[in-house]
């Protein structure tokens, strides 16, 4: 007998998502946990574990552990926050797994809510905030760079400039992420794109334009999780849990890409597959977080999917697309799709695992690869699903 999962998601929601200010992240969050219970099939008072992510935007946690009052939960045995940047979600998947392995809790949900949109400040604003990549303090201040947005340039600047790329390297993969959103009905960037379109976009942070950015949106995600024999009312399958990874390392995708180091992508990678006894032959689908279209090349090389330096023709030649060896970010992805950090890749990964994908169902879906990304690239979190619990 091959890898048998010890847990699955058997339900999940989410709340109304927008691009426009209105309400407030517990009331979201709320609104994805009942829809997530309610695809579960059962009643809230079933719930005995929860499990909040945060969102690393937020300058205080409105996300706290008296969100619990909101619902009518009975005794939990299980409240936790995880904070871990861009790796939360995963991390909440992982928590919740080991609490039910440990018979801390039977039915735990795991939630992560944001509104980076608000009356007052707008999605640019929220993430504009200095990112500590040299880990001297005010240096960022000091010099300008403000926001993920200027990290992750200087890393795809050093991408550019080592493997000899021209200006279109960036555009095959936001133009293959739009082709999967233009077949996902939630997805918010539906209108063709093309490279000329992509050429035509404006320079963020140069090497960026407009079109290698996630798009974020307020909203809330909820995953219902159980163990792996438990028999739920819901109208569709599971999505088994049968491997996770963590990697938190000391080398950033732009000091790696200087010192030729590796960053902690591979260890979290490992640890996932040595606990699924697979290895990456294995995996037919990807979903991978790119908040920029740099950081979705440089994460297929950083798992270990391309060869380094090989990503910009492995999205080129059409093989993360639908009918491709490896379709990746299925939904659109955080640029064409939405973005909501590491809830994005995962919601996705359920629903290519539970074979509900409608038009953009990949038909071979045996083993979906989900990751989660923090800092410029430190943090690392990964998982493989299935809709099989037993893997031959």
């Amino acid at each position: 007998m091959g890898n048998k999962a010890a847990t699955a998601i058997q339900g999940w929601g989410t709340s109304t998502l927008s691009r426009q200010a209105g309400p407030t992240i517990a009331g979201l969050a709320r609104d994805a946990v009942v829809a997530a219970v309610a695809d579960a099939g059962l009643d809230i008072k079933a719930v005995d574990g929860l499990v909040l992510c945060q969102s690393d935007t937020l300058t205080a946690p409105e996300l706290n552990i008296a969100f619990r009052h909101a619902l009518d939960f009975d005794t939990l045995g299980l409240l936790v926050i995880d904070e871990g940047k861009g790796t939360s979600m995963l991390q909440t998947l992982q928590h919740a797994a080991m609490a039910i392995g440990a018979g801390q809790a039977e039915t735990v949900v795991c939630v992560f809510s944001d509104t980076p949109i608000r009356n007052d400040i707008s999605a640019g604003e929220s993430f504009a905030r200095p990112s500590n990549i040299m880990n001297l303090p005010g240096w960022e201040r000091g010099y300008g760079s403000f926001g993920a947005m200027a990290a992750y340039a200087l890393a795809a600047s050093a991408y550019k400039a080592k493997y000899g790329l021209g200006d279109d390297a960036f555009g095959g993969y936001a133009v293959a992420c739009r082709n999967w959103a233009r077949l996902n009905p939630a997805a918010f960037m539906q209108t063709e794109l093309t490279i000329d379109d992509y050429l035509a976009a404006r320079f963020i942070v140069e090497p960026l334009r407009l079109l290698d950015c996630a798009l974020p949106v307020n909203g809330a995600v909820a995953f219902v999780v159980t163990a792996a024999d438990r028999t739920c009312e819901s109208a569709h399958s599971p999505a088994y849990l049968h491997g996770f990874g963590q990697g938190h390392g000391r080398q950033s995708a732009l000091t790696a890409l200087v010192t030729g180091e590796d960053t902690a992508a591979g260890y979290a990678t490992g640890q996932a597959l040595a606990m699924a006894k697979l290895d990456h032959r294995d995996v037919d689908i990807c979903q991978l977080y790119d908040a920029f279209s740099f950081s979705g090349l440089f994460a297929l090389e950083d798992f270990g999917f391309c060869e380094r330096g090989g990503a910009p023709g492995f999205v080129a030649a059409g093989e993360t697309a639908l009918g491709g060896t490896l379709p990746v970010n299925t939904g659109g992805g955080q640029l064409s799709g939405f973005y909501l950090q590491g809830a994005t890749p995962l919601l996705e990964s359920v629903i290519q695992a539970s074979g509900t994908g409608d038009a953009r169902q990949v038909e071979k879906h045996d083993v979906v690869f989900v990751s989660n990304s923090g800092g410029c690239l430190e943090y690392h979190a990964t998982a493989l699903l299935s809709p099989y619990r037993v893997l031959s």
